[in-house]
């Protein structure tokens, strides 16, 4: 058994957990367009599938906590909010939320502050949506 640092718990151990990364699936109609999206906001290299129903976007080596990103083509259309989405934290809001933008997302929900009701812990969010309509946060504190 490996030993934890020093004041902190070694929590794999501890739950028997092995997991090491997250992949997320986003579900879409146009997998190529919304691959395309997801693969210039997140400055992923690798690009897998051809969007029949699957294309996964990755980094050679990892390194990142979100290994990949799997967008699945499913026959029906997005009805409702989405009950998880991706935060992205970024140091810059308002250059990233442009960038964003350019890219083919929406701003649904301006930028927070700190002091606002929905600000949280002194992190400001802006609510996005990309070229489908899943939603997503650019954070920043």
């Amino acid at each position: 058994m490996s030993e934890a640092a020093p004041g902190t718990t070694d929590n794999a151990t501890e739950t028997g957990s092995q997991l090491r990364a997250v992949g997320v699936t986003i579900d879409c109609s146009d997998p190529e367009r919304i691959a395309d999206f997801w693969q210039a906001a997140l400055g992923f290299a690798q690009r897998v599938g051809n969007g029949r129903p699957y294309i996964t976007l990755s980094e050679a080596g990892g390194g990142r906590m979100l290994n990949h990103l799997t967008i699945q083509r499913v026959p029906e259309a997005k009805t409702a909010k989405l009950r998880a989405h991706l935060d992205l934290f970024t140091r810059d809001m308002d250059t990233e939320v442009a960038r964003l933008v350019a890219l083919g997302a929406t701003v649904l929900v301006p930028t927070s502050t700190e002091t606002e009701p929905d600000g949280h812990l002194g992190f400001r969010a802006t609510v996005m949506a990309d070229p489908e309509g899943s939603e997503f946060c650019i954070v920043s504190r």
